[in-house]
């Protein structure tokens, strides 16, 4: 039988003041109560990432970066993530996106689901993410949780600040689905990756 997905819950803010512990907390305590996955978290604040300047993503060239080499390593092992997406500007941070760029092989054929937030719910970074996840080689889910509006208001620091509970009826189907998925598809591309099963690696595009 399949050995239980590893699943990193990546948490894609670093500033000071930011809002992502919040849901990210609430997050991992919903898929740690899962008996279908093993959930571990992942502070991009632990990670103190260069803007990518590498010859080519470590495709193509191992990185020579040591926080880069430290990031993939710290990756790789997992078989899913689920991100926790600020919306800044209709997108994602420059930190979560730096992060993405700094690995390539580390994230091939692997799932992903998010808890997004923001005004409109963080809906408009979560689809510039997928966009990018497309090009690492990445299965988004089709469902992912989105906190927005006056639900939004009620839990931000800037807003009612209540704990999020107070809203966790409203999201409690997204994050049920979105687990779902996370656990299927993880469990499906974690047997299409051994050495048995897999085809040849698909060509990266040329940027990479």
């Amino acid at each position: 039988m399949t050995a239980k997905p590893r699943i990193a819950l990546v948490i894609g803010s670093i500033r000071p003041t930011r809002f992502a512990d919040k849901p990210a907390q609430w997050m991992l305590k919903q898929a740690r109560a899962r008996d279908d996955m093993e959930v571990e978290l992942v502070d991009l604040r632990d990670h103190p990432l260069p803007f990518f300047a590498e010859v080519a993503s470590n495709l193509h060239a191992p990185s020579k970066d040591p926080e880069a080499v430290r990031w993939q390593e710290r990756i790789a092992g997992f078989d899913g993530f689920i991100f926790v997406v600020a919306e800044y500007n209709h997108s994602i941070t420059g930190a979560l996106k730096n992060a993405l760029d700094q690995a390539y092989k580390e994230w091939n054929r692997k799932p992903f689901t998010a808890i997004a937030y923001g005004g409109a719910g963080g809906a408009r970074a979560l689809e510039h993410l997928r966009g990018i996840a497309v090009e690492l080689q990445m299965v988004s889910t089709r469902s992912a949780v989105h906190i927005g509006g006056s639900d939004f208001m009620k839990v931000f620091p800037m807003g009612g600040n209540q704990p999020i509970e107070e809203i966790e009826q409203a999201l409690l189907p997204a994050a049920t689905n979105a687990l779902e998925e996370l656990s299927w598809w993880a469990r499906a591309t974690m047997v299409a990756r051994t050495p048995t099963t897999s085809a040849a690696q698909p060509s990266a595009s040329a940027t990479h």
